[in-house]
């Protein structure tokens, strides 16, 4: 009788392990503070957890132009600038994971730019958000996704407390 386990038996940790790999944490850049707490969450969760991260940034699209010249040349200044912070954020993502992340850049509201994403990429596994630490709520974003348009998200959502130092967010990874 042979002790080698079967070929079935073997793959099955194997998907655990690619399952875990392939998990894609989801951060969307705005330009709040608390975008850096999330970003250090997922990375820090894609690194101690497998997975990787992905960054979405979503331009607003240019008002009535009366010159279709001028808001084709706002739209591309728009996306240059998104293109920037997201390669800046890249490095950070790189520098604490060892990997690079996916990048996207929508035009349009960020929740509904937010939402189609989520639907078009199976791929994303959890939407990382940080409240915001005011009083005035914890932001508009999670305020939709958690209420009126919660139907619509498919995914969990962690929601990190948007004014943790670093040393907190090391702690509860």
């Amino acid at each position: 009788m042979s002790s080698d386990p079967s070929p079935s038996a073997q793959s099955a940790p194997q998907s655990a392990a690619e399952r875990r790999r392939d998990r894609i944490f989801l951060v969307v850049v705005d330009d709040s503070p608390e975008r850096d707490v999330a970003l250090r969450y997922a990375c820090l969760r894609a690194l101690k957890g497998g997975g990787r991260v992905a960054l979405l940034r979503v331009v607003e699209p240019p008002g009535m132009s009366e010159w279709a010249g001028v808001g084709a040349l706002l739209r591309q200044e728009r996306r240059e600038e998104a293109e920037r912070l997201l390669s800046t954020l890249a490095g950070e993502v790189n520098r604490i994971t060892g990997t690079m992340p996916i990048l996207f850049v929508r035009e349009g509201s960020a929740r509904d730019e937010l939402l189609k994403l989520m639907e078009e990429e199976q791929r994303i596994s959890i939407l990382v958000l940080a409240s915001s630490p005011g009083s005035e709520g914890p932001g508009p974003l999670i305020t939709a996704l958690a209420g009126k348009h919660a139907a619509r998200l498919k995914r969990p959502m962690t929601i990190v407390p948007g004014g943790l130092s670093e040393d907190e967010i090391d702690r509860v990874t």
